[in-house]
């Protein structure tokens, strides 16, 4: 391992960080440069020991087409959870917590669907059992409870699975 690769483990996330931290600063005065260097260079440094690099994609196709799904689903619940808060008066919605039970056992693809039901409005992911084998979400409006967790698994759980077990 040579020197350069020593101090810059990750050359597409300390170029990454340096660019947010000059778009956030508005500046590339020196300073702001010398602070951008300093921080996309320690960061991936001190944070070495938290990136995975056996992560293997097995479907890229599926990929693309979980992120379309997921991107639909976004808006879809975004108008749905708008119009769940304009007519708050004449219908509540039935807001609760649901048990998924889970197959999904990879770490990453864990953090995805953690991303996923965070992205997607009207879903909190609020607990993970210690042997990952069940999934507590707080719904915003649930009709029928069996369904949800069914659409849940099909929607998300599965090609998650299919990308990354």
């Amino acid at each position: 391992m040579s020197l350069l690769e020593k101090l810059v483990p990750a050359p597409l996330l300390s170029g990454a960080l340096f660019a947010l931290w000059l778009v956030l600063a508005r500046s590339t005065s020196a300073g702001q440069v010398v602070l951008g260097l300093g921080f996309a260079l320690a960061v991936p440094l001190l944070t070495s020991n938290l990136r995975l690099t056996n992560v293997r994609v097995r479907r890229p196709l599926v990929v693309v087409r979980f992120i379309l799904r997921v991107g639909y689903d976004v808006l879809l619940s975004n108008l749905e959870v708008a119009w769940g808060v304009v007519t708050w008066q004449w219908r509540r919605p039935q807001s609760r917590f649901v048990i998924v039970p889970l197959e999904l056992r990879d770490p990453v693809g864990l953090a995805a669907l953690s991303m996923v039901t965070t992205v997607v409005p009207g879903t909190v992911w609020s607990e993970l059992a210690l042997d990952r084998s069940a999934l507590l979400l707080h719904v915003w409006d649930v009709g029928d409870e069996g369904a949800f967790v069914a659409r849940f698994k099909a929607r998300y759980e599965e090609p998650l699975r299919e990308i990354f077990e």
